[in-house]
């Protein structure tokens, strides 16, 4: 099997990207080929891992969603011989399995992430758009958040007039992480995951995440002279450049 880097020349266009789906559940892959169509994704539609090593040969894929148990073997286990062999396209792995044992296999044999059925359409679609961002952001030096650029070799925020704000690793991964996704919200489960690698909140993170929106104010206020991380209720916290503040969001008083 040769060695694929399709997501190089990416772009935020979902129509251009070609996602190889394998399941076996006649139902459920009618269903996501129909929702992945719709929101304009290229979909090669296949229910056995051979016929999948098969497409992985011959064609080029920018997303794998993988079922986990197929009828001609484990979806996990194939995934860590793609890995092996040096595939490294984002795989979202599928699963009735929910325990935080089969989520921690998946996840280390290479799985970008995880959906346990049943599961929203929507929310398959949002994960591949997170996947995509991830990517782009990865494949560059710099990440500009409006005239300030996160160096991804320093791990240093810079302004425009190249003054420096030294943030500490889990300062830089949060703000990274709102960066990524940066005007829309961040809940504070996406940090807990991301940012801090948990499976779920629990009160003592919340606290740690309170304690590190604080400083990044702080040290945002000081380099470009406004605090940019927007307090959405209910949900989390939103990264937000050279715009206003709708009336609906306030402003943490932290």
């Amino acid at each position: 099997m040769r060695s694929l880097n399709p997501l190089l020349d990416m772009e935020m266009n979902s129509s251009s990207q070609h996602i190889l789906l394998i399941e076996d559940d006649r139902p459920l892959g009618l269903q996501l080929r129909r929702g992945l169509l719709n929101d304009g994704y290229v979909v090669s539609w296949v229910t056995r891992l051979q016929d999948a090593t098969d497409k992985l040969q011959r064609e080029s894929f920018q997303f794998i969603i993988l079922d986990w148990m197929l009828p001609d073997g484990d979806g996990v286990e194939w995934l860590k011989k793609i890995r092996v062999l040096g595939v490294g396209t984002p795989v979202i792995l599928l699963t009735a399995r929910s325990q935080v044992e089969d989520k921690v296999r998946g996840l280390d044999a290479g799985a970008d992430d995880y959906l346990a059925k049943p599961f929203a359409l929507a929310e398959l679609l949002a994960r591949l758009r997170t996947l995509l961002r991830r990517r782009q952001s990865s494949d560059s030096k710099e990440l500009k958040i409006g005239d300030l650029t996160l160096d991804l070799l320093s791990r240093k925020l810079i302004d425009s007039q190249n003054r420096t704000v030294e943030l500490t690793p889990k300062e830089y991964d949060f703000l990274a992480c709102l960066a990524v996704h940066c005007c829309e919200a961040v809940s504070r489960d996406t940090l807990a995951r991301e940012v801090w690698q948990g499976e779920g909140r629990y009160t003592s993170l919340d606290n740690v995440i309170d304690v590190h929106v604080t400083n990044l104010r702080r040290k945002l206020k000081q380099l470009i002279g406004t605090d940019p991380i927007i307090t959405v209720r209910g949900v989390g916290f939103r990264l937000l450049i050279n715009d206003r503040t709708s009336d609906n969001e306030i402003q943490s008083s932290n």
